[in-house]
Order: C-alpha cells, then sequence, then structure tokens
C-alpha cells in the first residue's frame, strides 16, 4: 500500500576487546573492555561523529535507493536508531542515460531506505561486537548487521573481506544467518571434505555460515547478535547461543588474510 513503512530498531551497539585468544567461544561480558558504542540516546540524526551514509542504489540490484541524512529514513528517537524503509517514489541523483551500471542506470524507483556505516570514522581488528537489535518482518525486507574491510576501496570486494553479523531475509522468517564471505586465498590450507556450515563456492567467491532455526522468529521482539572474532576463529551469536565458528586460516595463511586487517560497520 502506498505509504508502506519496514522498520530496522539498533537499540545499542558496540565493541569490546580483551580477554585471551580460546578455542572455545567466551562467554558475553567475559574479560572485555569496552572500546567503542552507540547507545542511540540523542534524539534526531545519528551522530556524525560515529556514522556516515551510503547513497543511492549500491548493491545486489536492490529495489531500495539509500538516502543521506534524511530522518524519514534514518532517525534516533526513544533511545533506539531507526532505519525506515518507505514506499514512495525516489529519483536517482546518479542517473545516466544509456547506462547498465546498477548505480547509475535507473531513474528512479519506489522505495527508499538507509545504510548507515562507520567507515572513514571508525574499523576494528579482533574483539567482540554485539548489537541488539529488531527486525523487520515480510516479503522482500533484507536488513543486515555486517562489517567490510577498510581496505575496499583499493581491493574490492570480495578481496576485503565481510562478516556478516546479522542477515535476516523475509522469505525464512525463522532463520537467523551469519556468514564471512572472502576471495579464494592464494595459498589456501587443505582441508577435509566438506561438512555443514564449512567453506563453499559459489561463482565469485567463498563464504562460511550458519544458520540457526529460532522461535519465535526473530521479528518478535529485540536480540543480541554478536561475533567474537580473534586471529584464529570467527564465532557468531544469537542471545548469547554460539551458532558457527569461522577458521581465520580458511581465508589465507598470509599478510593477505582479510580478517587479520581492520573492518568496519554497516547497518542496512
Amino acid at each position: 500500500a502506498a505509504g508502506m513503512k519496514t522498520t530496522l530498531l539498533v537499540a545499542a551497539a558496540g565493541l569490546l576487546v580483551g580477554g585471551c585468544a580460546s578455542t572455545t567461544p567466551q562467554a558475553p561480558d567475559t574479560a572485555w573492555t569496552l572500546v567503542w558504542s552507540d547507545e542511540f540516546d540523542k534524539p534526531g540524526a545519528p551522530d556524525p561523529a560515529k556514522w556516515t551514509y551510503e547513497e543511492g542504489y549500491i548493491r545486489n540490484d536492490e529495489a531500495q535507493y539509500y538516502t543521506r541524512d534524511r530522518r524519514e529514513n534514518a532517525r534516533v528517537q526513544h533511545g533506539n536508531l531507526v532505519l525506515e524503509c518507505r514506499k514512495e517514489p525516489v529519483k536517482n541523483a546518479a542517473y545516466i542515460p544509456g547506462s547498465t551500471d546498477e548505480h547509475t542506470r535507473r531513474p528512479g524507483g519506489d522505495y527508499t531506505s538507509a545504510s548507515l556505516t562507520t567507515f572513514g570514522k571508525a574499523a576494528w581488528t579482533f574483539g567482540r561486537l554485539e548489537i541488539r537489535a529488531k527486525v523487520p518482518a515480510g516479503l522482500g525486507v533484507w536488513p543486515a548487521i555486517w562489517m567490510l574491510g577498510d581496505n575496499i576501496p583499493k581491493v574490492s570486494w570480495p578481496h576485503c573481506g565481510e562478516i556478516d553479523i546479522m542477515e535476516f531475509v523475509g522469505h525464512t522468517p525463522g532463520l537467523v544467518h551469519g556468514t564471512a564471505h572472502f576471495a579464494k586465498p592464494k595459498n589456501a590450507p587443505a582441508k577435509p571434505a566438506p561438512k555443514p556450515g564449512d567453506v563453499t563456492w559459489d561463482d565469485t567467491h567463498l563464504s562460511s555460515g550458519g544458520k540457526l532455526p529460532v522461535s519465535p522468529p526473530p521479528s518478535s521482539d529485540f536480540h543480541t547478535y554478536a561475533v567474537e572474532w580473534d586471529t584464529q576463529h570467527i564465532d557468531f551469536f544469537y542471545d548469547g547461543k554460539p551458532y558457527h565458528r569461522f577458521d581465520v586460516d580458511d581465508a589465507g595463511l598470509g599478510a593477505d588474510n582479510p580478517f587479520r586487517r581492520p573492518q568496519y560497520l554497516i547497518l542496512n
């Protein structure tokens, strides 16, 4: 219907570092020191010292046009960051007639939304990153809490690496997804036969992910999504429950491993 709204609510985002590398996931709040956080307690615009915006048609030929610094799509209210997708006409400021590029080929569309990132403001290597959020429900929605290597302008995706702390896909409402994506490493370690959750191929990159069935669905309330990331592993958590472990060495044994470099945070 005209004026339809779909909303991602984020109650708090934080990065904690400390503790020691371990062979088992650490319990939440164990030996961590808070080094960065946003409690979204100041109404109005998201804190410009911490957040910037993606703008336009960005990736995957998705239907929404991301706006910059527009309160209808991104605002802080009642102690939450609200990211709101709205069904409304929008013009593409980057439109180029005759273009075949996904960023510039569409004159506009029917949906606006927002994508906030810490690119150029904050990035981290190793630690525990946790976000308390409530996801929207419905076919077509694809909210995500995720990270990309801050060297993406230089090396491009997937060489920069990607950590999906949470993806929620509307057509599978009872699943939470957590995934690491990366390029095929030059010096990948030999691996045994694939097993569920192990590294898998698609046409462009490698990934290692977990899918956690949850009931009631995560759209019913706020939940805490987290990763614990050290030199050897990335562990994925839903409300303190670990459900997937990624071995960092699977992305390469040398200095070009993207999971031994800084990554920045994205909320969209």
